[in-house]
């Protein structure tokens, strides 16, 4: 993996769950950024802080720092949630931090109903990992544009996902 090293040198806080946080939090906060100003997103959505979004957010909205570290950790947790409830226990079980942090950052930018109806989903319960990361590759359009920061941020997502997939 050509350029794993870079995400997982940011500093691991031990154990896997702490390895795949830290993994994706470096990930998302790389391709999301941080804004305190409310501001559109490529496809026109209201957005905040570190990719925030939802109904609570208005434009010229402005969140602290602090707000916002709260808000990336929440909504990473809404991300860890979703795949301990949709992905089966076994798969689950033997899932490397890699892995999970991928589907984090995923999960965190397409929402946890795109996750539950995806093919990427079906195929990693059916045991059929590398299709299922490869999947990634296919989420990179907004509002019907490819969009070159999604093409790059599944690159790294789907290099996470298949890290040690070979070994």
């Amino acid at each position: 993996m050509k350029n794993l090293g870079r995400w997982i040198g940011g500093g691991a806080i031990g154990g896997a769950c702490g390895i795949a946080l830290s993994l994706s939090i470096n990930v998302v906060k790389h391709y999301e950024g941080t804004e305190l100003e409310a501001y559109p997103d490529p496809a026109g959505i209201p957005t905040i802080c570190t990719g925030h979004t939802g109904p609570t957010v208005a434009l010229n909205q402005t969140r602290t720092q602090q707000e916002c570290d709260d808000l990336l950790a929440g909504d990473l947790g809404t991300a860890f949630d979703a795949i301990d409830q949709n992905v089966s226990p076994e798969i689950n079980a033997t899932m490397p931090p890699t892995r999970r942090a991928a589907l984090a950052s995923f999960v965190f930018n397409v929402g946890v109903g795109a996750f539950q109806r995806s093919t990427l989903l079906e195929q990693l319960n059916a045991g059929n990992t590398r299709a299922a990361c490869d999947q990634l590759n296919r989420w990179v359009y907004a509002s019907g544009r490819k969009l070159p920061g999604l093409v790059k941020r599944r690159a790294t997502e789907h290099e996470l996902c298949l890290a040690g997939l070979d070994e």
